[in-house]
């Protein structure tokens, strides 16, 4: 067989995984949305064999035959690079298969459905005692996996790396720490500051009938294609799907409006990412995100950096209004920007503001660093979570719904994808800074709501890369800086300094 010959071989046994783990995911969509609500002990069979499969199919020893077959060719120099980029991460995804066994693939995903589904009941019946055991299975099991996967490596080094490809823990506590030392001293000057928002309109009732509304505008706005798209509903709002059938979800509240709005640009900014990928990728390795982190980036781009902007709500309060009614008649646009730009300290981590919302995901990843090293265990969450809200963001945790139960992420066994979001945060900074250079009129464009050219900066510099670099490598190739903190930090200071007029 030639070398070409040999290459699309390796490429047709991973299209085959890739469309499976498409079919995994709708699963997991409709597990989320519609699936019947005694249907979760079937569907967590469904998960584990269907999880086996695509284990047994990525493991296949004709696919490790195949990678040494290309590496030893004697014309393997004259692959492009982008067919050793595929080369490479196949190979990486085989190494990582072959070293777990097929019973824990199958246990983890088996487990997955039960823990989140038993974490549904418990944080309905505020009782984390009834969580507990699951909770300690998932991280058990996940500590199991990263050994496997490398005995030498700390745990959850290797656990970062599946989300956040060749991000160590030491690189994200040196980035975080510096968010600490930025941020700690600016939420202190917000909330010292006297021209503080009124934020009592953000309860007016408005009719979830209207919001679905606005959630269909606003993603149209944006450029989210709902043809090859939806928006629907779930307790946690999350983004899935690949190419032409990329779904969202949102959670709608009567008197929060603001919550289902901004999900909705959130999931929207994950959704654009997905559909913008290089279409000539599809069903290769490369045909996927750089990382979680590069996700969040595009989410909170979206959801913040355009979403909350003065120059968006310029020109899409009248939009607003309009499809609102009289609901909100009486709010000029000033009073209404101050007022969704509002900062304070919450227990909530999806509805926290910009600011603060980063701590939120520091304390998240602090805990689970120390959880993977042994140095705190299952049973002292609730008080050690409880005691970092305190000291990081002065709110008291009334109970473990609102405290250590709030996200499904440790229930899913999802160790390691916190510290993603706060990275998000740190790349779409970097990236602003560069768009703001190279697109001399981003304001104006934001403001007349021509987001078109920006979405094509985005697509070419982010979406359109796909998975041909990690994501370090690529935020260098965007940026020329390594990843760094400072322009978040900047961005904070100088948005919230004119709003808060200090």
């Amino acid at each position: 067989m030639t070398l070409q010959g040999t290459y699309d071989s390796l490429l047709q046994k991973n299209k085959k995984a890739i469309i499976y783990q498409m079919i995994q995911a709708q699963l997991g969509w409709d597990f989320e949305t519609y699936m019947p609500k005694k249907g979760g002990q079937q569907r967590s069979m469904q998960f584990a064999t269907l999880a086996a499969d695509i284990h047994k199919l990525m493991t296949d020893p004709k696919i490790g035959e195949l990678i040494n077959n290309i590496k030893t060719d004697p014309d393997y120099s004259s692959l492009s690079d982008i067919q050793k980029r595929n080369l490479y991460l196949v190979e990486k995804e085989y190494n990582r298969q072959t070293k777990l066994p097929a019973d824990l693939v199958e246990e983890i995903a088996k487990h997955q459905v039960i823990a989140i589904e038993t974490w549904k009941e418990a944080k309905a019946a505020k009782n984390y005692a009834m969580f507990k055991p699951e909770l300690k299975k998932s991280l058990d099991l996940q500590k199991k996996r990263a050994h496997y996967l490398d005995p030498d490596k700390h745990p959850y080094d290797v656990l970062l790396d599946i989300y956040e490809p060749n991000m160590t823990s030491a690189m994200i506590t040196r980035l975080f720490n510096e968010l600490k030392e930025g941020l700690v001293p600016l939420i202190k000057k917000i909330q010292s500051a006297p021209n503080q928002p009124d934020t009592s309109f953000l309860s007016r009732s408005c009719p979830i009938s209207i919001q679905e509304t606005l959630a269909t505008d606003l993603s149209n706005v944006v450029h989210y294609d709902l043809d090859c798209g939806r928006i629907d509903t779930t307790e946690h709002p999350f983004t899935t799907g690949y190419y032409q059938d990329v779904r969202i979800t949102t959670h709608y509240y009567e008197n929060e409006f603001d919550n289902a709005l901004f999900s909705t640009m959130h999931e929207a900014g994950h959704a654009i990412y997905e559909q913008n990928l290089d279409e000539a990728f599809r069903y290769q390795p490369l045909g996927q995100a750089a990382s979680l982190g590069l996700h969040e980036s595009q989410s909170r781009f979206f959801e913040n950096i355009i979403g909350r902007s003065p120059e968006f709500w310029e020109y899409y309060l009248p939009r607003f209004k309009e499809l609102t009614g009289d609901i909100f008649a009486d709010i000029d646009a000033q009073f209404f920007i101050h007022a969704i730009n509002h900062v304070k300290p919450s227990k909530i981590r999806v509805t926290a503001d910009e600011v603060t919302y980063s701590l939120h995901v520091i304390i998240r990843f602090e805990i689970e660093r120390d959880l993977s090293e042994g140095k705190i265990t299952v049973e002292e969450l609730p008080t050690i979570w409880n005691q970092k809200y305190k000291d990081y963001l002065g709110v008291d945790i009334e109970d473990d719904s609102e405290g250590v139960m709030q996200d499904t992420h440790w229930a899913a066994g999802l160790f390691g994808y916190f510290p993603t979001y706060a990275l998000g945060n740190i790349y779409n900074a970097m990236q602003l800074h560069v768009i703001r250079k190279e697109l001399p009129n981003y304001d104006d464009l934001v403001r007349t709501g021509n987001l078109k050219p920006i979405l094509e900066w985005l697509t070419k510099k982010v979406h359109q890369p796909a998975n041909l670099y990690d994501p370090a490598d690529l935020m260098q190739q965007i940026t020329n800086e390594p990843i760094n903190t400072k322009y978040f930090i900047e961005y904070c200071t100088n948005k919230y300094s004119k709003l808060y007029a200090f």
